[in-house]
């Protein structure tokens, strides 16, 4: 009887969304309609929504952080209380050459995080992509040994963490460091290190910004033999007393995919580890994938457009926002039965037009994967998210 009194409930709120969306939709609202359907329209704000349960942050790119798009900045403030910048603190970005730092951008969210009382996430200190090659050589050019890289790390990290210690509350230190199937991914990092980089990294992070918490971040947490990597590594860096806070599950996911009863499995036997958890880069493609053998986050992955993988170019379909504000009340049923499990739900991309997921795999496609669209208006189905699996 509870299944049927659940599923009844999520048929009732996914009646009301087409309703919304409906009614965002007419082209020509008729001027009769009620002061009631009017206000059923009108947007949450997220951060108060959901601020007994967890933080809501986004995303920024460069040009929103840098004041680009005003409109973002105010959209920003009002919804969320979490930023993570999108790419201004990756290694290619923030270091591009030995003993160069490009700190603008970086300064500038800090600044504006901290004077609007925003938990503010730096992104990302060790990382296989978005390094330059230099990292990897000696100053004369040569390729780098073990202490040689372990020495360009640790400047590398002193000189970025160490610089915003008190005014970036936490950092994703290491990123996407597993395989598929939890073991080591064979990065530069790795093959130069060896197994141990990566604690070093944590341990060379807690010495430069002893204030922060540090966590290690990835696509792909809900699949079971990779959440044993990630368990495997956070119980052998607790072991030696290298500090780990927390573990960010990327969900970059999609209408279909991945199984929400493994992605719930993974947040409860992370949280059983004493850590925090958070889920770090969350939206949902409507697209068809074109590779479904490599769905999750892999960068590397450069398709040349097919329009059959672009088939909403001009506007969503009701039938598929619909289907859309299904899974993410799916998703949201998840989170807020185990809120008391997790500290924070960021959303990769404050609106549509951001959204890398217009760029990967294929560049020039049309996604519709966050809760505000291209206009910087939230969606219609928003509303009924804090009431998932409630």
């Amino acid at each position: 009887m509870a299944n049927n009194t659940y599923s009844f409930k999520i048929y009732a709120i996914l009646v009301l969304c087409l309703m919304l969306i409906s009614c965002q939709s007419d082209k020509n609202p008729n001027p009769s309609k009620s002061a009631a359907s009017n206000q059923q329209a009108k947007p949450i704000v997220l951060k108060e929504a959901f601020k007994e349960r967890y933080r809501v942050g986004t995303a920024m790119s460069l040009v929103q952080i840098m004041g680009e798009e005003p409109d973002t900045l105010s959209l920003v403030t009002s919804q969320f209380n979490s930023v993570t910048p999108e790419n201004s603190m990756k290694w290619e970005r923030i270091h591009p050459e030995r003993n160069k730092y490009k700190f603008k951008a970086s300064d500038t969210l800090v600044e504006f995080s901290n004077q609007n009382k925003l938990f503010l996430v730096g992104h990302t200190l060790v990382w296989h992509s978005q390094t330059p090659d230099w990292v990897f050589q000696q100053a004369d050019g040569s390729p780098s040994d073990r202490k040689a890289l372990l020495e360009t790390m640790r400047l590398h990290i002193e000189a970025v963490a160490g610089r915003y210690d008190g005014k970036i509350q936490a950092w994703d230190v290491v990123n996407e460091a597993l395989n598929e199937d939890g073991s080591l991914r064979s990065s530069k990092w790795h093959e130069i290190i060896g197994d141990d980089y990566l604690e070093h990294a944590f341990a060379m992070a807690a010495k430069a910004s002893p204030h922060a918490k540090l966590y290690y971040n990835d696509y792909n947490l809900f699949k079971p033999e990779k959440r044993q990597g990630v368990i495997r590594l956070v119980k052998r860096l607790q072991s030696k007393g290298i500090p780990i806070h927390g573990v960010g599950l990327q969900a970059h996911y999609a209408l279909d995919y991945p199984d929400l009863n493994e992605f719930e499995d993974s947040i409860k036997a992370f949280a059983a580890l004493g850590i925090d958890v958070m889920i770090t880069e969350l939206d949902v493609s409507v697209l068809p994938f074109p590779d479904e053998e490599n769905q999750g986050a892999d960068v590397s992955l450069n398709l040349a457009l097919q329009s059959k993988f672009d088939p909403y170019p001009n506007q969503l379909p009701e039938s598929v926002e619909l289907q859309l504000a299904q899974r993410y009340m799916e998703i949201f049923s998840v989170l807020n039965r185990n809120a008391k499990l997790i500290d924070r739900v960021t959303f990769w991309g404050v609106h549509d037009k951001q959204s890398w997921r217009n760029g990967w795999p294929m560049q020039g496609r049309h996604d519709y994967p966050l809760l505000f669209d291209r206009s910087l208006k939230q969606k219609a189905f928003v509303k009924a998210l804090p009431q998932a699996g409630l």
